[in-house]
């Protein structure tokens, strides 16, 4: 059937104005990765908010971290805010069940080698989404979100431990505390990478190590910025901890543990809820933005924690009503760009050029002798409204 050409503006073939897929854009750069919710992705590939980020060495600022402000605001334009404060009920039996469903796999499994395929899968699909729900769990607990009482939460944080294999509550509170009141400052925030990895890390094979291994750069890495002073609590989390995996290898051999610590370490590697440590603060797309959201429908095994933006500007806010938060003050959360997906962006991680372990935001310390001399924000945090601390912790 001839084709009437006079139909399509001068047109030699129909193929033509058809873009073909598209792996860098007109001008070489890689693809936009992150968008605000009311643009349309693919429409705006080429739209660059900013130039790409020099690869050579972390973006330095010299400006407050966002949150504050952003809380301050938010609270100005819609005091009712505060209503949406305090803890979550629903977090215990949450754990609860994780708990149970993670030692009711590793029992079954206790006759399978950890080398067959079921095992493997066992721990991969349902043990990394399990731990990494329970990380997470111990995340919100630290937030003594899941009580009204300190000691309670910090209770329920070890027992949320137990299934990972290898404890780790009592010292994640204090270093993520800090994370939150000093974040991007270098030396305390812990969750900034090192100049060796920056040096070591920053090419695709490096990436590839790092999205492989991140769980255990998260782990080992404030060990060698920042020791902290032991507690009781990482004592009694020590003890509780080891104790349970002596009662699990005496009885039902050493193939449960294994599967537990296996979980643990896919839900930190190259698992479709991993990319959420990447996601949170990696730089994007060459924007200054030290924080980004994710609101797919991961967040459901992930405690909300990709309502990241939210999470920050107001860290007493648990995670049922973080999109309670976002759908109140919309005009301060819909004009940010955020990630439409966790997997893509371990993927992305890897293969763009614009980002990589240089891609972070930092900041010179304010006071680090003073951090040394006493002042121990990891040990002082009270949920309060403006995510504050005070010494009433513990």
């Amino acid at each position: 059937m001839a084709v009437d050409y006079s139909l399509f503006g001068g047109a030699d073939t129909l193929s033509e104005g058809n873009l073909p897929p598209r792996k860098l854009t007109s001008n070489g750069r890689s693809p936009r990765r992150t968008f605000t919710v009311n643009e349309k992705g693919r429409e705006n590939m080429d739209d660059y908010p900013a130039p790409p980020q020099d690869p050579s060495d972390f973006l330095w600022l010299m400006t407050e971290e966002p949150h504050r402000t952003r809380r301050t605001q938010i609270m100005q334009a819609h005091p009712e805010v505060t209503k949406l404060m305090g803890h979550e009920p629903l977090t215990k039996y949450v754990v609860l069940f994780v708990v149970l469903l993670q030692l009711s796999a590793a029992l079954y499994l206790q006759h399978h080698s950890p080398f067959s395929p079921l095992f493997i899968g066992c721990a991969y699909i349902i043990g990394g989404t399990a731990n990494h729900n329970l990380f997470l769990a111990i995340h919100e607990i630290t937030h003594n979100l899941a009580f009204k009482g300190v000691y309670p939460n910090k209770l329920l944080a070890i027992f949320a431990n137990l299934p990972i294999g290898i404890p780790y509550s009592a010292a994640f509170k204090k270093y993520h505390i800090e994370h939150h009141k000093f974040l991007g400052q270098d030396g305390i925030d812990t969750d900034l990478p090192t100049r060796l990895e920056l040096l070591c890390l920053n090419n695709v094979l490096g990436k590839v190590f790092f999205a492989t291994f991140q769980i255990l750069f998260y782990a080992l890495r404030p060990g060698f910025i920042r020791v902290q002073q032991l507690t009781s609590w990482h004592l009694l989390n020590f003890l509780v901890q080891i104790f349970a995996d002596y009662l699990l290898v005496s009885n039902y051999g050493s193939r449960p543990l294994i599967y537990l610590v296996m979980s643990s370490f896919f839900a930190g590697s190259l698992h479709p809820c991993g990319g959420h440590f990447i996601a949170e603060h990696y730089l994007w797309d060459g924007l200054e933005q030290e924080t980004y959201s994710y609101y797919g429908p991961l967040n459901l095994v992930a405690y909300n924690v990709g309502y990241h933006n939210e999470h920050h500007d107001f860290p007493s806010i648990p995670w049922t009503r973080l999109p309670k938060l976002k759908a109140l003050a919309p005009e301060f959360y819909d004009n940010i760009p955020s990630h439409p997906s966790w997997p893509m962006v371990l993927v992305n991680f890897i293969r763009d050029k614009e980002v990589g372990i240089f891609a972070r935001a930092k900041r010179l310390a304010k006071s680090p002798a003073g951090l040394s001399e006493g002042i121990n924000p990891g040990k002082d945090l009270v949920t309060s409204p403006d995510g504050c601390d005070t010494d009433k912790c513990e």
